[in-house]
């Protein structure tokens, strides 16, 4: 029943960082969740790190007096100080712990926010690495597990471990089964914080003259986790990373209705040489983008100048085998759909480089095949540097 639906509230700002909230946002409502996502600012639209957009449901101004069964907070700066310097948020979130509902907080924010407001005295707490200090400073007993449970309070460390923070919060509200379903569909890593690898076949060096280019197609439909990550992590690297909707708008709705936001429409950019393209999942976006002959031409071009291309989830089974684009190549896809590709040797592999293609299986791989780019483009030490940053 509708009624029986847990209700998450998901708040924005200014510098929030994206793939944790997307992430958080995302990840719940695969739970059947009823997530409200509330801009903390003047309108709507914020502008998060790594220069990506993010457009809210909501402003949290209209519905301070709602009730939640959880508060999450995402982390990112300059938007975890603005959470904190939030009173109607703040207000809120003391109310819910007030009246015995879960509280949560990620990054930055367990030690800005939660900290701050006196939330977390007596507790046990994690966040982000070099914001321990300052959670000790709040009477918090500080942790350095990837999540942290105490009573309705549960806090986590950074973007890569997202995933595992949200899915331990279905756990705590809907239940362990719906836990492990949502897992299944995800793929979340199954050694979390040990070094990432992935498989590599026809090692190719992938060069470039000076920043790599990178473009990344979105349609409705994409899977919101998949397209950010690699936006997210390129970004961090240093990247030219550019969003291109095939639609008709630069915003599209996301698979699971999270509002993406492109730089440009995919018209603006046919004529532009790209070191990379790189295409999310989402079952109905995949569709999509292999419906779209211009983006089709442009990967068919890429590919016969031996220029990287690539694919996470339903995408290089939807969009790349159709079109003959993994002909005498191995690749991975996510479970549900690999029964499409014709070679099926490498389907099982979380992420799969054959000289100038890559392909990764679902949102719980996104974030390796991320890196797995940034190490063919810079380097393995570039590769781990970030990903001891992002604690994947």
């Amino acid at each position: 029943m509708a009624s029986s639906r847990k209700k998450v509230l998901i708040p924005i700002a200014h510098g929030t960082e994206p793939l944790e909230a997307l992430a958080m946002i995302t990840v719940l409502r695969r739970s059947g969740a009823y997530v409200t996502v509330a801009s903390v600012e003047n309108q709507v639209g914020v502008d998060a790190c790594h220069g990506i957009k993010m457009v809210a449901d909501t402003l949290l101004s209209d519905i301070t007096d709602s009730i939640f069964d959880l508060i999450m907070l995402p982390g990112g700066l300059p938007g975890g100080e603005t959470l904190k310097n939030c009173k109607p948020l703040e207000n809120m979130v003391k109310k819910q712990d007030t009246d015995g509902r879960f509280n949560a907080a990620i990054c930055c924010a367990p030690a800005l926010a939660l900290g701050t407001w006196g939330l977390l005295e007596g507790k046990k707490a994690t966040c982000y690495p070099v914001f321990m200090e300052k959670l000790a400073a709040t009477c918090a007993t500080a942790s350095e597990s990837r999540v942290e449970i105490d009573g309705k309070i549960v806090t986590s460390r950074g973007p890569g471990t997202t995933i595992e923070f949200s899915l331990t919060l279905i756990e705590k509200l809907c239940g362990k089964q719906t836990a492990v379903d949502v897992s299944s569909i995800l793929l979340p890593r199954p050694n979390p914080g040990e070094e990432f690898t992935f498989t590599e076949l026809n090692q190719t060096n992938w060069t470039f003259e000076d920043t790599p280019h990178i473009l990344v197609p979105i349609a409705e439909g994409s899977d919101e986790i998949e397209a950010i990550s690699v936006v997210d992590i390129l970004r961090r690297a240093k990247a030219n990373v550019v969003i291109a909707s095939v639609s008709n708008s630069l915003e599209v709705v996301g698979s699971h209705k999270a509002n993406l936001v492109a730089d440009v429409l995919l018209d603006e950019v046919l004529e532009k040489s790209f070191h990379l393209i790189m295409l999310p999942g989402g079952l109905n976006g995949a569709s999509r983008l292999s419906r779209c002959e211009k983006l089709v031409n442009m990967l068919k071009k890429q590919a016969e100048a031996n220029k990287p291309y690539g694919g996470i989830c339903a995408s290089p089974a939807y969009v790349f085998e159709p079109h003959g684009l993994l002909k005498g190549k191995k690749a991975t896809t996510h479970p549900v759909v690999s029964n499409r590709l014709s070679d099926q040797s490498h389907v099982d592999h979380r992420v799969v480089v054959d000289g100038n293609l890559i392909t990764s299986r679902a949102p719980g791989t996104a974030m390796e095949c991320a890196l797995a780019i940034v190490e063919k483009f810079y380097g393995r030490e570039k590769a781990l540097q970030l990903a001891k940053a992002t604690l994947v």
